[in-house]
């Protein structure tokens, strides 16, 4: 059913110039800019794109504009292929409307076919052809000259219809009074339509029951396997990335670990207060950064390395675990995969713990990340590594 709505959604969506050839027109304007006012005639098709797009002159062509906001004020004497996140239509179209966009608003007559899809449609300019609209919320306030089908949640439907409408709601539909509609109605909604005294369906009704969303108790089901699947997927991905710094970095890991045996309590302290300030100050600062224009490049560049260290601090946090537990039980100083693995199980299952999981697991990432720091740091620097080893 899903994938039969796309197929016809893109079908639909497609420019009429990609079905047939059309006849030849004057040659075509193409304007792009942030904040573009279309205020010149275009004698044959229009394209615009921009953060904002306005038209304020007659296009004898097509118009198909894609950007962040469109308004139509003009009419067009082709079809209208829009792309936006809100879009309105204020001025007669002669052929087709095909609109993709958050919010839809057709305020003015469509002479062809209207196929809309977003969160929230209305229409009051009556199309001449059919209708196509898929939406949570959507609005005909002036009916339609031939077939509507709508999908969507809650369906407001008025004025005179002079074909057969087919609605499937998952919320409810309502007609407003006066509604006449001479064809068919045909609906599937979890209840019936509220469909007033005056309102007229010489067609016939046909009202099929049908729930959309589940019960209270399936609900509860559902919601709790949702988070039983995220939690096993992020412990399985936790455990398999481990596994793998582990096995392809073993010699970086043994450091890790042997700067936690060679340390003296006050250096394993200091080194857990440097990982804390490294993990806190910093989103401080790129929000700082983020303030100024100049900085805005610098913030999101340290963005992407405090992921990239907050990722690898908790990873390393499990390899440290892993390592550990290898040298005091197992006697062993190489590190290998499976370690990591198992360290990061521990980790997983700590994290789990209500109340004091989270702050250890806190704690052991605090300290992976002085420690990353610090490695980092003596790699780069190695003049400064021996002077430490001799001091």
């Amino acid at each position: 059913m899903q994938r039969t709505l796309l197929a016809l959604l893109v079908l639909c969506l497609a420019p009429t110039s990609a079905i047939a050839a059309p006849a030849p027109l004057a040659p075509a304007t193409f304007r792009a800019a942030q904040s573009l006012v279309a205020a010149s005639s275009s004698l044959g098709n229009s394209y615009a794109a921009g953060a904002s797009v306005v038209l304020t002159a007659p296009v004898a062509g097509d118009f198909s504009a894609f950007g962040g906001s469109i308004i139509a004020a003009a009419p067009v004497a082709g079809d209208d292929l829009l792309f936006a996140g809100s879009i309105n239509s204020h001025a007669p179209v002669a052929g087709d409307l095909r609109a993709l966009g958050g919010s839809v608003d057709v305020g003015e007559p469509v002479a062809g076919d209207l196929i809309a899809a977003g969160f929230s449609v209305r229409d009051a300019g009556r199309a001449g052809g059919s209708v196509f609209i898929i939406a949570a919320n959507t609005t005909l306030s002036n009916g339609a000259l031939g077939p509507v089908t709508i999908y969507g949640n809650n369906i407001s439907l008025g004025g005179h219809f002079a074909g057969n409408v087919t609605i499937v709601a998952g919320g409810h539909l309502s007609l407003a009074p006066g509604t006449t509609i001479d064809g068919k109605l045909s609906y599937q909604a979890p209840e019936m339509a509220t469909i007033p005294a005056s309102a007229k369906i010489l067609g016939g009704i046909a009202f099929t029951s049908a729930s959309y969303m589940p019960d209270v108790s399936t609900s509860r089901v559902l919601s709790f396997l949702s988070v039983g699947v995220f939690l096993i997927a992020r412990i399985i991905g936790a455990l398999i990335l481990a596994g793998l710094l582990a096995g392809l970095f073993p010699k970086f890991a043994e450091n890790v670990v042997d700067r936690v045996f060679a340390s003296r309590p006050r250096s394993l302290l200091l080194t857990l207060l440097l990982g804390f300030a490294l993990l806190v100050a910093t989103p401080i600062v790129i929000a700082l950064l983020l303030l100024t224009f100049v900085g805005i490049g610098i913030a999101l560049l340290l963005l992407f390395l405090y992921a990239l260290l907050l990722l690898l601090a908790l990873m390393y946090a499990g390899i440290l675990a892993g390592g550990m537990l290898a040298r005091k039980v197992m006697k062993r100083e190489r590190v290998l995969w499976h370690d990591g693995v198992l360290g990061m199980t521990i980790v997983s299952l700590v994290s789990l713990v209500p109340v004091v999981g989270f702050p250890i697991v806190l704690l052991l990432a605090f300290f992976s990340a002085g420690t990353l720091l610090q490695i980092f740091f003596f790699f780069a620097f190695p003049h400064e590594e021996r002077g430490h080893d001799a001091a």
